[in-house]
């Protein structure tokens, strides 16, 4: 998403195409063999960045991509969702056009429509594992209740939600349980909590003008500053340990076992990200990184009143 943003701009600054498709190259010379990504990004722009930067590669990596944010005839998002038999065949005919593939490895659901049963949806996507468009098939924000009544008319393979030390709220809940309980994969977005936990964001001013994090609660007035506290104490844990503050996040994501896809732009932060692969965390560290940033401790919401 950071590579390619949406409508009107990149929601993380400026994006250059020539350092996001060498990050990609990077990061499947380190292992790194998932690429997700999604129609609405661009929209379609992200899809399109993808399929240049796997040609001739395609056998070795694995696609995810999504839909389900509607988007209509002249490219522009609607403002709908849309869970639809019929939209669920024009989305996937549109991002095998726009990734040059044949198959999608794993295409989810974006977010779910709430005027259409999910089994309904479900039953759409199911018709296109056994076309062979899709291998696997999932889910991104959903309540325990839909995942259960997908899972029951198609085996669901992931559940995708954010999850990081900034945001534990699938703990708050028992979506994160019952993924577990039925055998399915939970892969955490924006697992360095939106970048913030890098310890690069000192200021409201450090993000660009076009940023959305400039525009969203977390990040604004006294709540920044309250979250930047919480960083620090990062920080301090991480210099002990002598890896970086986003390191030492995003091993505490993958010691939840779960699969974290960390939003990276730049080759340098692709390789700092795969070294955090290799951090064993002690249970004191783990515990102590609980106690900095436990359930609940971030101040303001995850997303704006309108969203």
């Amino acid at each position: 998403m950071g590579m390619s943003g949406f409508t009107g701009g990149n929601v993380y600054g400026v994006a250059d195409d020539t350092e996001s498709i060498a990050t990609i190259h990077r990061a499947l010379e380190l292992g790194v063999t998932l690429l997700d990504t999604a129609d609405i990004y661009g929209p379609f722009v992200n899809e399109q960045l993808v399929s240049r930067a796997m040609a001739g590669k395609r056998d070795q990596f694995t696609i995810a991509t999504k839909f389900g944010f509607e988007i209509g005839d002249t490219d522009q998002l609607t403002g709908n969702l849309n869970g639809q038999p019929t939209y669920v065949r024009k989305s996937v005919e549109r991002s095998l056009k726009n990734l040059d593939t044949d198959y999608i490895d794993l295409y989810y659901l974006h977010r779910a429509d709430p005027n259409t049963p999910i089994e309904e949806t479900i039953g759409a996507m199911a018709d296109l594992v056994n076309e062979g468009k899709v291998r696997y098939l999932g889910l991104s924000e959903v309540s325990s209740d839909v995942l259960r009544r997908a899972n029951a008319v198609h085996p669901i393979t992931a559940l995708q939600t954010e999850y990081s030390l900034f945001d534990r709220g699938v703990e708050e809940g028992d979506v994160l349980q019952t993924a577990r309980a039925l055998g399915i994969g939970f892969v955490a977005y924006s697992p360095l909590g939106r970048g913030f936990l890098s310890g690069d964001i000192k200021s409201p001013d450090d993000f660009d003008p076009g940023d959305f994090r400039r525009f969203w609660p977390r990040y604004q007035g006294d709540n920044f500053y309250k979250n930047l506290e919480l960083v620090e104490k990062l920080e301090a844990l991480a210099t002990e340990k002598g890896v970086t503050s986003s390191q030492l996040a995003l091993a505490w994501v993958l010691a939840q076992g779960v699969v974290a896809i960390p939003g990276t732009k730049r080759r340098k932060f692709i390789e700092q990200n795969v070294a955090a692969a290799d951090i064993t965390l002690s249970a004191r560290e783990l515990a102590e990184l609980d106690a900095i940033l436990p359930v609940g401790s971030v101040s303001g919401a995850a997303y704006p009143e309108g969203m």
